[in-house]
């Protein structure tokens, strides 16, 4: 590969798309940008994945100030990464948000690629999706009894049911709700043939509805005799979860 050369290093037209954006702005609301200057308020975080094809306000049709955004590949919301977590606390804790969306994306390259690299691969991306590659394991039975596409999109519908459910499990969801705040927990999947997004999980107010809204999420349909709602402090092992019958 050649090294890339100072014309193709240029931006000034992004600098160029940005200066008419915010001309175009203000020619529709003049005190546009005063409003966002000294503080945010917004509703939601966004908990998704990096992929350039789903940026978050615009899909959810809302402008600068209304959604605080968390993206990474595969869209993750792991316990042990901090930059999620920090993230998470900041919004629930600051910001009071009344939402948590995690949106997740068919043809989602960070899911076919737990589907598809060895495990001993020891690449950064590898070992990133993790997470991603316990939910195929847990699901495996399941998953090998769809086509091969189908089994890449249903993967993509389980990781946000794992990412939702490492969400209600978080610290700081826990004692949100414990201390009675206001806070809803999504989970979506956006198809990108159409722009539309799906509902994946239900919304969950509260811990007593976790099982039931996961256990629906499940590719398997039958019924689960689960405990985790009387016992949510003790029992936070998706894998364990998923593998319930």
């Amino acid at each position: 590969m050649a090294p890339i050369t100072k014309d193709q290093a240029d931006i000034s037209n992004l600098l160029q798309n940005n200066r008419k954006w915010a001309t175009d702005v203000l020619k529709t609301d003049p005190n546009f940008f005063d409003g966002l200057k000294d503080t945010q308020t917004p509703e939601y975080l966004w908990i998704g994945c990096s992929d350039s094809r789903v940026p978050a306000n615009q899909v959810l049709g809302l402008h600068p100030g209304d959604v605080f955004v968390q993206r990474n590949v595969g869209n993750l919301a792991t316990h042990k990464d901090m930059n999620v977590m920090a993230c998470l606390e900041y919004s629930v804790n600051h910001l009071k948000v009344k939402h948590v969306i995690v949106c997740g994306h068919y043809g989602c390259g960070a899911v076919k690629a737990s589907l598809t690299f060895p495990c001993h691969d020891t690449s950064l991306v590898n070992l990133w999706i993790a997470d991603i590659r316990d939910t195929r394991n847990a699901q495996e039975a399941a998953l090998r009894e769809l086509p091969e596409k189908e089994q890449w999109n249903k993967l993509c519908e389980l990781n946000v049911v794992r990412q939702v459910f490492n969400v209600c499990t978080s610290p700081v969801v826990q004692a949100a709700w414990e201390r009675g705040q206001g806070l809803a927990i999504h989970g979506l999947i956006y198809e990108l043939h159409t722009g539309h997004l799906q509902e994946v999980v239900p919304p969950i107010t509260g811990i007593s509805e976790l099982d039931a809204a996961v256990d629906a999420s499940k590719p398997s349909m039958k019924p689960v005799n689960s405990q985790l709602s009387n016992d949510l402090k003790k029992h936070t092992n998706f894998q364990e979860y998923m593998n319930r019958a």
